[in-house]
């Protein structure tokens, strides 16, 4: 048992406060990793306000990077010393975890975002000998040390810079996984990212890397806009200002979109990218609302070989996606700096305003 300081979020809708934590030692497939950096995430402010069934008090954190500590039983990945960046997790054996889909592992939800614990219930948290909600993501990773799933462990160079590559964990990875392994652009297509946010420039970024011919941005935040421009965006459309599906078949001269990244969660930005679609066109739902939200679509219009894809974590195998991400941004050609401010640990909350103002696209905490 060793004791860690974590923010802690004690019920629904409450500010995350740092308090002193035990951790268990180490089990079989686990390591013990020190936290250099920790990105934030929209699905950390969604789990926080008490949208989702995790156990409260408890600590969240999913986008981890860090040092290795100390090692379980069986872990072979990786050794005390190494770098790390934390990433989801999985069980290993199940049909889709052995076929390289990881983030449809059958039994994701309860490894990652509702259960809290381990697969055998327990967790790694406690506070006054009491169990607390860990085990997020199979890292939870808002605290200066962590009990983590080997597998959600990706090793990466000593000298790599952890501060600025913890968000490939979740956000990046998955804009870049919904254009690259979703969409899989061929030349001279066209593709519709609605949400200039992490997720969504992520997905531009990624976008700029294929032969795609047009890259269309919708917001609402002239700033965000110009930020998408820049790191690959041909067309932006305010949608403030114009009417966003006339504004895309203008763009488009009537054909549709190629493929479509929905990011924001909005029903109604859904709908229209849908309808954006040309035949045989794909629209990637990453953006989730509400439990139990339903979006119509128009029944004889998907008959045109169109198609409407759900999306977790980019559909990413870890291990071999998080490694070619880490040589693109080192190397430039991925700038995710672009997107990041960083906070001090102790400033969560303040990062967590910003986020929330939209004055922060990708906040990153250090340790």
């Amino acid at each position: 048992m060793s004791t860690t300081t974590a923010a802690v979020v004690e019920t629904g809708g409450a500010e995350f406060t740092l308090s002193s934590v035990e951790l268990t030692e180490p089990q079989a497939g686990e390591i013990r990793v020190g936290l250099v950096a920790a990105g934030l995430c929209h699905t950390d402010l969604g789990v926080a306000s008490g949208a989702l069934p995790f156990p409260l008090p408890g600590v969240l954190g999913h986008e981890g990077a860090g040092v290795v500590e100390a090692v379980g039983a069986n872990v072979s990945t990786v050794a005390v010393g190494d770098h790390v960046l934390l990433s989801f997790s999985s069980c290993g054996a199940c049909g889709n975890c052995r076929d390289g889909h990881p983030a449809y592992c059958a039994t994701w939800l309860p490894l990652n975002l509702i259960g809290g614990a381990r697969a055998d219930g327990t967790s790694p948290v406690s506070r006054g000998g009491q169990p607390i909600g860990g085990h997020f993501f199979g890292q939870s990773s808002f605290a200066q040390h962590a009990i983590v799933d080997e597998r959600s462990a990706v090793k990466v160079d000593p000298d790599a810079p952890l501060d600025l590559l913890a968000p490939l964990g979740c956000g990046v990875q998955t804009g870049v996984g919904a254009v690259w392994n979703v969409l899989a652009p061929k030349p001279g297509q066209t593709i519709l990212i609605t949400g200039a946010g992490a997720v969504g420039l992520s997905a531009v970024m990624a976008a700029a890397l294929t032969p795609a011919a047009k890259v269309i941005v919708v917001d609402r935040v002239p700033e965000r806009l110009d930020l998408a421009r820049e790191l690959g965006a041909t067309h932006v459309v305010n949608a403030t200002e114009v009417d966003t599906a006339e504004e895309i078949a203008k763009i488009t001269a009537g054909a549709g979109v190629d493929g479509a990244v929905e990011t924001t969660g909005n029903v109604g930005v859904l709908r229209t990218a849908i309808d954006a679609l040309a035949p045989r066109g794909t629209a990637v739902i990453v953006g989730a609302p509400a439990f139990g939200t339903e979006v119509p679509v128009d029944v004889n219009a998907m008959i045109p070989g169109r198609s409407i894809v759900g999306l977790t974590l980019g559909d990413s195998e870890t291990q071999t996606l998080i490694p070619v991400l880490v040589d693109l941004v080192r190397s430039g050609r991925l700038p995710i700096d672009r997107l990041i401010t960083h906070y001090a640990f102790e400033d969560i909350n303040t990062a967590v305003s910003d986020m929330v103002a939209g004055t922060s696209i990708k906040p990153v905490l250090r340790f």
